[in-house]
């Protein structure tokens, strides 16, 4: 079996901007990305994306949708990774301050801006998910389901069904 990567991004617009990290790779190289990362032990996608977003830009920010989910498979690296990009919103002040030393900084950016790096792009996915954002792809973040418990869920499963079995 091929190990995947699950990753977490978020989509975060502002005043017709867009919230990109500028980021240094394992490799030296000089990247830019929506404010991305890896889902790490225990953790929920929603959990995930808080701390990426807090960790790479300095903001508090709140996810309301899923905007998509996106496989590569295999990525251009030969890597496989699944990607859940979420929208939302942020408190206030947002001066942007990345905590993560791999971020050289965050940056509010326009389309053309963004367009303008593709070259520099960390993955192809950006485009996709600002594309699908842009659309007004949305779907409610109750469609994602995270547990620790599988029996407990297996369980909340049977005495629904049994319910709906015997009205």
């Amino acid at each position: 079996m091929l190990p995947v990567h699950v990753t977490v991004a978020a989509v975060i617009e502002h005043n017709n901007r867009f919230l990109m990290v500028e980021e240094r790779t394992s490799r030296g190289e000089i990247v830019f990305n929506q404010p991305a990362g890896h889902l790490e032990s225990e953790e929920s996608l929603i959990e995930a994306v808080i701390r990426e977003v807090k960790e790479e830009t300095g903001l508090l920010f709140t996810p309301t949708e899923l905007v998509g989910t996106y496989t590569l498979n295999p990525a251009s690296n030969s890597q496989y990774y699944q990607r859940f990009c979420f929208t939302g919103t942020f408190e206030q002040p947002f001066t942007l301050a990345p905590e993560d030393d791999d971020i050289i900084a965050a940056h509010w950016m326009t389309i053309d801006e963004i367009l303008a790096k593709v070259p520099q792009h960390r993955t192809g996915l950006i485009v996709q998910c600002l594309k699908d954002y842009i659309k007004g792809q949305r779907f409610a973040l109750d469609s994602i389901l995270c547990s620790q418990d599988e029996l407990s869920l297996q369980r909340d499963g049977i005495n629904f069904l049994k319910q709906i079995v015997n009205k």
